[in-house]
């Protein structure tokens, strides 16, 4: 028995999970491959960026600003790069950038989260389908003859689409899982990552008087600078 006459004797309900695990596999082909670009050197960039923040901003703006091509660069480049922050802004741009990352992280759980809940129960419904059938048309005369072996066979076949139902949801469930386990992961190093980079900068801020990050004037793509508030522009720049 090839695929074919299995999805042939499976009846109705095997087109809808036929759709369903093309989705669900489509969704695990490319998160696969998202995740698997997205893992590679994140920390690294992560603790470079933490590590120049300590001694100079200029660089770890820049380190942030070249990694822009990862969600850890985006998500400390967004307060790296603001002019004038005060502290509470500078936590702000993070968080509103770790929520935006997190959301598209997590782009096609909806789908995952429709095959898991609909493929058991398609599969349930195409055996109801498929018993209903072969129930109705046994005669009571043909109770314990050989006219009953064909409805044995049709209720044997109307439990396919029930076993494939069960396969496309525990198989979504299973990467939905290790997507989720990695969703949060990435979740927690933002968290670590941005909190370092909110108390250096808090750090700073308060040992200055309430210095601001700023850059420099008429240069709109120069590297971030820390300038107390205290001085006037005539001050040479103070970086932390």
């Amino acid at each position: 028995m090839n695929i074919s006459d299995v999805f042939a004797k499976g009846g109705l309900a095997m087109y809808p999970l036929l759709l369903l695990s093309f989705l669900s596999i489509s969704v695990v082909i490319e998160r696969s491959w998202y995740w698997w670009n997205l893992l590679k050197g994140e920390r690294e960039v992560s603790g470079r960026v933490i590590e120049s923040a300590r001694r100079d901003w200029n660089a770890a703006a820049n380190l942030a600003g070249q990694s822009t091509d990862q969600p850890i660069g985006r998500f400390l480049n967004s307060a790296l790069e603001l002019k004038k922050p005060e502290p509470e802004v500078f936590q702000l741009a993070l968080e509103a950038t770790a929520q935006e990352e997190l959301a598209a992280m997590r782009r096609g759980d909806k789908i995952l989260e429709a095959a898991i809940a609909l493929s058991p129960l398609l599969g349930l419904l195409g055996t109801v389908l498929g018993l209903i059938s072969s129930l109705g048309s046994i005669r009571l005369g043909d109770l314990g003859t050989a006219g009953t072996e064909n409805v044995t066979l049709g209720i044997s076949e109307s439990l396919i689409s029930t076993a494939t139902g069960l396969i496309v949801a525990i198989v979504s469930l299973a990467f939905y899982r290790v997507f989720q386990g990695l969703v949060s992961g990435q979740a927690k190093l933002f968290e670590k990552s941005g909190n370092e980079l909110e108390l250096i900068y808090r750090k700073d801020w308060a040992a200055q008087g309430g210095a601001r990050l700023e850059k420099p004037s008429g240069n709109s793509n120069a590297p971030l600078s820390v300038k107390p508030q205290s001085e006037t522009t005539d001050t040479p720049e103070h970086q932390p």
